[in-house]
C-alpha cells in the first residue's frame, strides 16, 4: 500500500503551525487541507478531549458563520490530538487562510456561554466540554501564529 502524505512528514521535527497539507482536483473544483499544529508532536502533550471538542464546536460554529462560509468544507480534530484539519474550496496558501484563522483564535478566546450544539439532541458526547483550557490552548496557537507563524513543512 502507498504511504499517505501525511505520514511522509517528520513528525519528529514537526512544530506547533499552519501547514498546507495537500491540494486536491476533481472535476475542475479544487480543495485545500490545512494542518492547524497546536501542539508538537511527540514533545508536548497532546490537548486533552474536552478542549479539543469545545474549539471543534467553536471553531466550525464561528467558519460557517464567518463572512468567508462558502470556502469551508470541513473543520475537525486530528486523531493525534495535535491539532485540526481545515478544508477549503479553492487554491489556497497558508497565508490566505491565516487571518481567518486569527479570527477563529479571536472568536474563541472571546467567547462566553453555552457551547453550540452541545446538547444531548445535538451531539453525540455532550457533556465533554472544557471552555477553559480550550481558551488555552487557543491562546498558546494564536500567540505562536502571530509571534513565530510557521507556514511550511520542516523540509
Amino acid at each position: 500500500m502507498r504511504k499517505i502524505a501525511s505520514f511522509t512528514v517528520d513528525h519528529l521535527r514537526l512544530e506547533s503551525g499552519l501547514y498546507l497539507s495537500r491540494k486536491d482536483e476533481k472535476d475542475g473544483a479544487v480543495v485545500s487541507t490545512f494542518d492547524l499544529r497546536f501542539t508538537a508532536p511527540n514533545r508536548e502533550p497532546v490537548m486533552d478531549m474536552p478542549a479539543l471538542h469545545t474549539i471543534e464546536h467553536l471553531g466550525a460554529t464561528f467558519l460557517r458563520n464567518s463572512s468567508r462560509a462558502d470556502e469551508i468544507v470541513y473543520f475537525g480534530p486530528m486523531g493525534c490530538r495535535t491539532g485540526f484539519y481545515l478544508i477549503l474550496f479553492g487554491d489556497r496558501s497558508p497565508e490566505d487562510a491565516l487571518p481567518l484563522i486569527g479570527e477563529m483564535c479571536s472568536f474563541i478566546l472571546s467567547y462566553e456561554g453555552e457551547i453550540p450544539g452541545a446538547r444531548p439532541e445535538e451531539c453525540g458526547n455532550y457533556l465533554e466540554q472544557n471552555l477553559a483550557m480550550a481558551k488555552y490552548y487557543t491562546a498558546r496557537y494564536a500567540r505562536m501564529l502571530e509571534e513565530t507563524p510557521r507556514l511550511r513543512y520542516p523540509d
